[in-house]
């Protein structure tokens, strides 16, 4: 909360914009690993220290907020988030993230489609599995017909499937003519019709091409849903990502609304963004254009380029659909190293999505073809995303050629897809994170939200520490998780190090961003099933408060309201928080001991104010009477 009777001390000149104290500061920085108050000036850190130490640096300007003796960790940064593609959808979009059941998913869904205006869909994209629920399945054709007789409804599950209602094959245009593409399986009923059910086969392309046909949002609709979407990453205690382009992303068109959010000064969040060619045989063509236009690291802290990916060239892209067979992939080499070379020749680093270790194993062959030119090591930044099913003997090559890597949790959501297909004992190691780690490979956390995982970052660091899935599931053994620090240093330290800004954020040190969350439960403490359940109670992002909630309710920027007024979003929110479970046995008794007590103290609060009687009421239960 604010303090107020502080004197001001500092000349107006010197005094800072903000000042947290009375925290538990995790800084990051080994030279000061703890603190309890920080200060902040034009957008930096001028003092981390103690409340004494920040007292001289308060002006009559200055916002002094208590941390209530609660959790202070660097802000968190996404390695891998679709955050631009997301935040023009997200006001569209109703979440299914962190729903407990199928029941009350429908429910919102039935809700929310009566208020749908005709010629909408109601969508409901990726951020959940069905593992998640109660029931443990999929909605059916019939429950969303039921539920949305006449309004368009398509619901994705992970990059597996697609639900469609009677009325959203018919916007779609499907119909017992329309032939199956390539890579995917409209399925059919008994009589040739479309069932409602489309299948990755293994290519996503027929579940998003889908999509695609749906209304889109349109001018300052575009910002507004893109700066609540911000606002809910840094809920999360988010303060930057790195963009990782993907599919039905085009450059320059769809990142303009970034563009001038970021002119406006209106962004609350930093975004590195990567450039992907949309149009397989035109890549090599999109790639010369780019890279004559720009250079990786143009821009500022809050909105630079990064560089090429996570593809380069369509052909070389395996599916994670794990619910079908890995894909074989023809021969793509020799467009892949025109490509991987012109980046290389012109300074560019790049990203590449690759889930399997065959993919990555012809990958390295073509930059160890280039590496005997002198291209690799060369300075650029570069990266695999995923890996999965990464082995040894890549990492050691991946490790020669000084690469990185980025993993998400992608197998909070697929782990039980991944272990029916190819068991316990590769999910064990899927990926092989601590391995990673031991070669002294910079290792970024990430969520790929929103297709597949939900942009709760909270979720991907329980996945980090604890190997289970939203269905519980233990994936990966203690021998391929990571301890707290580490897991919070993939999703601060390492993505700074991935846009080359590791002396600038992703620690709490002088001179640095100031950039922090302030949290509602302390991470280094709370029971491991609880760290899904964090949520930050202030974020700041510059010196700038960005999200407020609880004591600190009202402290952030206003926001224009939810456009269009029928969306999901105004209506349910984004990521549907949940109670913690986490409680141990013991604590669960000493809580319910406390309730009994209260209740005693209650009662007896009442009897001196005439409103029960002096003494309890005897127990009685007919079923013990003698």
């Amino acid at each position: 909360m604010p303090v107020g009777g502080l004197v001001p001390r500092a000349a107006d000149n010197a005094a800072a914009d903000l000042v947290v104290r009375n925290a538990k500061i995790h800084t990051g920085d080994p030279v000061r690993p703890q603190a309890e108050a920080i200060a902040v000036r034009d957008g930096v850190i001028t003092v981390v220290g103690d409340d004494n130490d920040v007292a001289s640096h308060v002006g009559p300007d200055t916002k002094v907020v208590d941390a209530l003796g609660r959790r202070v960790l660097p802000g968190l940064n996404d390695a891998h988030l679709h955050v631009i593609r997301g935040g023009l959808n997200y006001v569209l979009e109703l979440r299914w993230d962190g729903v407990p059941t199928l029941r009350q998913g429908l429910a919102m869904l039935r809700e929310q489609a009566a208020r749908t205006p005709k010629g909408q869909w109601v969508r409901v994209v990726g951020g959940w599995s069905a593992e998640q629920f109660a029931e443990r399945r999929l909605p059916t054709v019939a429950e969303l017909n039921a539920a949305a007789p006449d309004t368009p409804v398509f619901v994705l599950h992970l990059y597996q499937s697609a639900v469609l209602n009677r009325a959203a094959l018919k916007a779609a245009g499907f119909t017992r003519d329309t032939p199956d593409p390539k890579g995917g399986q409209i399925v059919r009923g008994r009589d040739g019709e479309p069932t409602g059910m489309l299948l990755a086969a293994p290519s996503a392309l027929i579940l998003y091409s889908t999509l695609a046909k749906a209304p889109v949002l349109e001018g300052e609709d575009r910002k507004t849903s893109t700066r609540h979407f911000l606002r809910e990453l840094n809920r999360f205690g988010l303060t930057s990502a790195i963009d990782a382009a993907g599919g039905f992303q085009n450059f320059p068109d769809n990142y303009s609304t970034v563009v001038e959010l970021a002119k406006a000064g209106q962004l609350s969040l930093r975004i590195a963004y990567h450039l992907f060619p949309q149009t397989a045989g035109q890549e090599i063509d999109d790639l010369t254009r780019w890279v004559e236009m720009a250079r990786p690291e143009d821009g500022d802290e809050w909105l630079r380029l990064n560089g090429a990916g996570e593809n380069l060239t369509w052909a070389a892209a395996d599916f994670e659909n794990f619910g079908e067979p890995r894909p074989h992939l023809a021969d793509y080499e020799a467009e892949f190293e025109k490509a991987v070379r012109l980046l290389m020749e012109n300074g560019w680093g790049f990203r590449l999505h690759a889930t399997y270790d065959e993919t990555i194993r012809r990958d390295l062959a073509v930059f160890e073809k280039l590496a005997a030119e002198g291209l690799f090591p060369a300075g650029n930044r570069w990266l695999f995303d995923h890996a999965e099913t990464v082995s040894a003997d890549s990492l050691d090559r991946i490790a020669a050629l000084r690469g990185a890597m980025s993993v998400q949790n992608r197998l909070s959501f697929q782990g039980e897809a991944f272990v029916r297909r190819y068991g316990p004992g590769a999910a064990a190691d899927a990926p092989p994170i601590r391995a990673m780690l031991e070669r002294g490979l910079t290792v970024g956390g990430g969520t790929d939200a929103t297709r597949v995982s939900t942009y709760n970052p909270w979720v991907a660091l329980h996945w980090l520490i604890t190997g289970r899935t939203v269905g519980d599931l233990v994936v990966r053994p203690p021998h391929n998780r990571v301890d707290r620090r580490t897991a919070l240093a993939m999703f601060t330290e390492a993505g700074a190090a991935l846009t080359g800004e590791e002396g600038v954020k992703g620690v709490l040190r002088p001179g640095f961003l100031g950039d922090l969350t302030v949290l509602s439960e302390d991470y280094f403490t709370v029971p491991e099933p609880d760290i899904a359940h964090i949520e930050a109670l202030l974020t700041v992002v510059g010196g700038r408060i960005v999200y407020a909630a609880g004591e600190y309710e009202g402290l952030d920027e206003e926001l224009p309201p939810v456009s269009p007024g029928w969306s999901p979003v105004a209506h349910f929110g984004g990521y549907q928080a949940t109670p913690s479970s986490g409680l141990s046995g013991a604590r669960q008794a000493e809580l319910l001991g406390q309730a009994v007590s209260e209740s005693e103290q209650h009662r007896q609060w009442r009897a001196r104010r005439g409103l029960a009687p002096e003494t309890a009421s005897t127990f009685f239960d007919p079923c013990f009477s003698l």
